[in-house]
């Protein structure tokens, strides 16, 4: 069998489809995939191709790719032409997700322009800061996020979905895109961190950034039709075409990119949901819509196939599963398998974050069975390095700080020049805070820097803690943290999401954790409760409400 480096050689070497060249970005020399889009536009226009194939699902309204096109076009002529959008002005939008955000999308960024995607669980104070920080020409929400802020002005001009959107649809349909020019480094989005401390800050996101999420994402999966081809495995002709479910939100660069931007890219339909997350709902959704692809956020996952009619509904469609907003513990991990066999079998998980926008690291199938901790090897044109606290590459099996280079990083954090210089260093390198080794050229993350626990001396990685008590038959969740202690500096606090049925003694989950791991790691304080762990719109645990250090401002719906 090919190593995975042989069948990147052989994919990406002189005249192959992701032929890598080295050319200047940004200042420096770096390698970057030689035959690719040169910008959102271009992607958009390629879809014109796809015809009348189906790209929007959204509750009763279907959108064909033709007509979306169309559409788009249409919208982008009323932005330039009623509100004056200009290559890098800023549309901001706030809603939920719902084929107006996905159209207002590719009309502002066809026409050079920058889409502040705000996150749609902020509330009034929150959203205020997001506009203000953005400035944007124009803000497109729906009503609901429009009510949150009662009487209070946003301070720009204001497109409320449910009334107004359709008239910017029916502007000028038939005519063509508004003609602009676009370079690759040019500004496309800015992504709002999840904002776990302090204000959430915009990360500056490119065309080139975006336009490289696409590639990364076809070349990984070219490199595992390789390895199916390999093992003899062929395709099934009988199988669905490509339709993938998305969950997540669209101000979340899973949403946004890989649901919205890299399914266009592939011709592929998307099914969106809006409102609060339902997994009943996601199961007859796959069964209704065939739906092959689907990717879950934080507890998603769990609450599909924990679900009690999971047996009910025909889940054959699905080809592959994915996971993101932390890590997916084994026993999740098998789960899904156990629930979608033949999905299970392909599924995937990838490193990245808003800054990075691409996915620097990336494993599945097989592999990921065999090292269901790590996120795999470094993908190609990303360089990963791990650093101790001076700033020296440490070698394989040491743990420090991940730093990331490649040709998409963000431009950096929108008007935040500080806070720029801190995450981008000399030659681009970003400082991405998290805690990662290396073994045999994969990588494991074990946790943010800020988790880490500090006990007696010993450092100790909520991470591993918490995979460990989720293998647990009668916990659905856990969350890890430290605790203040006069004489140990912090102790480890375990809070703990129940199965249905009776509780567990907490003796009884101290000897659990005590089986597995050393015993400075066994958390000396438990909570244990019914209602799931507070998270935020990127699915993660919001560890500063659970220590109370926080309220949980965040509503989804």
């Amino acid at each position: 069998m090919s190593s995975d480096a042989e069948l990147f050689a052989r994919l990406t070497g002189p005249g192959a489809p992701f032929e890598i060249a080295v050319e200047d970005v940004l200042g420096e020399r770096m390698p970057v995939i030689a035959n690719r889009a040169r910008s959102l536009r271009e992607l958009l226009l390629r879809s014109k191709a796809q015809g009348a194939k189906e790209y929007i699902v959204h509750g009763a309204r279907r959108i064909r790719y033709d007509e979306h096109l169309d559409l788009v076009a249409s919208v982008a002529h009323a932005l330039r032409d009623r509100y004056g959008v200009r290559r890098g002005d800023r549309v901001a939008i706030l809603a939920e997700n719902c084929p107006e955000w996905l159209i207002a999308f590719w009309a502002t960024v066809s026409i050079g322009g920058i889409v502040a995607a705000l996150n749609g669980w902020w509330q009034a104070d929150e959203i205020l800061h997001g506009v203000a920080d953005s400035d944007p020409t124009l803000l497109i929400a729906d009503r609901k996020r429009l009510a949150r802020l009662g009487d209070r002005d946003p301070g720009v001009p204001v497109l409320e979905i449910e009334s107004q959107f359709a008239e910017l649809e029916g502007y000028r349909r038939g005519a063509e895109l508004p003609e602009v020019d676009i370079a690759e480094d040019d500004p496309a989005v800015i992504l709002y961190t999840s904002g776990t401390t302090g204000r959430a800050k915009g990360a500056v996101n490119t065309h080139r950034g975006i336009c490289g999420f696409v590639s990364i994402g076809q070349l990984h999966g070219l490199k595992n039709m390789l390895i199916a081809a390999e093992r003899g495995v062929k395709p099934d002709p009988s199988a669905p075409p490509l339709c993938c479910l998305l969950t997540v939100p669209l101000f979340h660069l899973s949403g946004l990119y890989s649901g919205c931007v890299s399914m266009l890219a592939a011709g592929a339909k998307t099914v969106w949901r809006s409102g609060r997350f339902d997994p009943g709902e996601v199961l007859r959704l796959i069964e209704a819509e065939r739906v092959t692809h689907w990717s879950a956020l934080g507890n998603m996952a769990h609450r599909v196939v924990s679900h009690p009619d999971v047996t009910r509904y025909d889940l054959s469609s699905i080809q592959s599963v994915g996971s993101g907003g932390g890590p997916t513990s084994p026993e999740i991990q098998e789960r899904l398998r156990k629930v979608f066999p033949r999905g299970g079998a392909n599924m995937g998980i990838g490193y990245g974050l808003s800054e990075s926008v691409t996915a620097v690291a990336m494993i599945g199938g097989e592999e990921l069975q065999r090292f269901p901790t790590s996120v795999g090897r470094p993908m190609p044109t990303h360089e990963i390095e791990i650093r101790d606290s001076k700033g020296r590459v440490l070698p394989e099996g040491q743990e420090g700080e991940i730093f990331i280079r490649s040709p998409y990083l963000m431009l950096g954090y929108w008007r935040r020049p500080d806070a720029t210089a801190e995450a981008l260093l000399p030659g681009r390198w970003l400082r991405t805070g998290d805690i990662g080794r290396f073994e045999d050229g994969r990588l494991y993350i074990n946790s943010r820097a800020r988790d880490m626990i500090l006990r007696g001396g010993e450092n100790i990685y909520p991470v591993e803690i918490e995979h460990r008590l989720e293998a647990h038959p009668q916990i659905a969740e856990a969350a890890v943290f430290g605790v203040d202690h006069p004489e140990l500096f912090q102790e480890v606090k375990a809070v703990v999401v129940l199965e249905p049925g009776p509780a567990p003694e907490p003796d009884s989950l101290d000897a659990w954790v005590r089986e597995a791991l050393a015993p400075y790691k066994v958390p000396a304080h438990w909570e244990l409760r019914r209602e799931p762990l507070p998270r935020n719109a990127a699915g993660k645990v919001m560890k500063q409400v659970l220590r109370g250090d926080a309220k949980n401002a965040f509503t989804e719906e």
